[in-house]
């Protein structure tokens, strides 16, 4: 199988890199890197080298800088790019944050601004697929993830499927916490990327999850556990994805944003600017300098929400492996050799929650060889299917902004989300935004 990257310069290729090397069916033999930027495909492609060395196999690399040459031949195409980069990300965070509003890559305005710049670009993306790979699946990595992937189905139908790590990460922590075998349980999780509940955790026949509930120790083992704490879950009866945290404890993660002298996205610039730095001046030195800036990377994510919750650093168990890569590896497999599974994925909802048509869920889905298809959730509580609906509106208003540049509809997507409280904060965010990023101008007050 050939495998493309799409941002193949970033820095969590190498996890793919080492999910497939560990492979014992060897079901890439090819992976194709594909960026603009010449300098990061070097310094990824040094890692990936090193990580290699004493393998008993590794697939071939072809690097690329050529969307349409990287897409001939493509059995598989990870989407895994950042429109503007980690300075992009900086301004997302940074521009609400002058008006009081949370500043985060995915949430609020900063994920409604990341989409504006980033569903044009991926609609092209789409379409260079069909053109070029018409029977590639496309697995979309890209950020804000259920936004994209929305938009690129509109070209490829359910042949683009949305993954992320929170809701595996989430499920793992449940069940470590429960005493069970995460392999053996069924996990009902509903929602949107970013914004979901675990519900029930089956094994047997039987729900466990009350079981957690009444266990105060188990009950705040885990990181979403700490989060949320013991009385919430209770009150809530689900466990939320830990981006929940930015609507339920809104005033003290703002707070909290606030007092550090750096966003997250500025940590990173700075931290990834230093790693390929170093790289271009010593590659032989790539694979420790990427597993040295990786674990400082794990240990920092989600500071401002524990700091929030009083929680401290990060415990080892919550940083275990099995994130994004290996529910991609699991997809591919699951695809490519029409072997049955069931992860949580990003699809279209084809009426499995009641209220939101086919615009894209974040639901367990049975895969195999025909791609994923949602399976039937059940009712939705009205206080997540009232968030979700909220959202929804918001990102699918974001798609029309970027798609037709119509000022209204980013307005209408600023202003109507959750996470944001004042319309006049939203209309100073929206030209916050025009004026940092030119791509944006079409979005300019008339």
């Amino acid at each position: 199988m050939r495998l493309v990257i799409l941002g193949g310069g970033g820095f969590r290729v190498p996890l793919v890199h080492a999910s497939l090397l560990a492979d014992p069916d060897r079901l890439v033999d090819e992976i194709v890197l594909q960026d603009v930027l010449v300098d990061r495909l070097r310094a990824i492609g040094a890692v990936l080298d090193q990580q290699a060395q004493g393998a008993a196999w590794r697939p071939r690399i072809r690097m690329a800088t050529s969307l349409a040459d990287a897409l001939q031949g493509a059995d598989m195409v990870f989407s895994a790019i950042r429109v503007g980069g980690l300075d992009g990300r900086s301004l997302d965070e940074r521009v609400p944050l002058r008006h009081g509003l949370i500043g985060q890559e995915t949430v609020g305005p900063g994920g409604i601004c990341y989409a504006l710049r980033t569903v044009p670009v991926a609609m092209e993306i789409a379409r260079q697929v069909a053109e070029h790979a018409p029977d590639a699946w496309v697995i979309n990595f890209t950020n804000p993830a259920g936004i994209v992937t929305e938009a690129m189905s509109s070209v490829l139908g359910d042949r683009v499927i949305g993954i992320c790590d929170s809701p595996v990460g989430l499920c793992r922590r449940v069940a470590a916490a429960l005493g069970i075998d995460g392999d053996s349980a069924t996990f009902d999780y509903v929602g949107l990327n970013h914004l979901g509940w675990l519900r029930r955790v089956m094994v047997g026949g039987r729900d466990r999850l009350p079981e957690l509930f009444d266990d105060e120790t188990a009950l705040t083992s885990f990181e979403e556990g700490k989060l949320f704490g013991a009385q919430w879950l209770r009150t809530l009866r689900a466990v939320p994805n830990e981006y929940l945290h930015y609507y339920y404890y809104t005033r003290e993660t703002l707070a909290e944003i606030q007092n550090q002298e750096s966003t997250r996205g500025e940590f990173l610039r700075g931290q990834q600017k230093s790693f390929y730095e170093l790289i271009g001046g010593n590659p032989a030195e790539a694979l420790h300098a990427w597993l040295a800036t990786r674990s400082e990377r794990e240990t920092t994510y989600g500071a401002e929400g524990r700091a929030a919750a009083g929680m401290g650093e990060r415990a080892a168990c919550d940083m275990d492996g099995g994130g994004y890569e290996q529910v991609a590896l699991r997809l591919m497999n699951s695809i490519a050799r029409n072997r049955p599974d069931q992860l949580i994925l990003n699809v279209r909802n084809q009426g499995v929650v009641a209220g939101l048509a086919d615009s894209v869920v974040e639901v367990p889905c049975f895969v195999d060889g025909n791609g994923p298809r949602p399976i039937a959730t059940g009712p939705v509580a009205p206080h997540s299917l009232g968030l979700m609906l909220q959202v929804k509106a918001c990102e699918q208003a974001a798609i029309r902004a970027a798609t037709t540049q119509n000022r209204e509809d980013a307005l209408f997507a600023m202003a109507a989300h959750p996470l944001v409280d004042s319309v006049p904060a939203a209309i100073a965010t929206l030209d916050g935004y025009v004026e940092a990023f030119p791509e944006l101008n079409a979005f300019r007050t008339p």
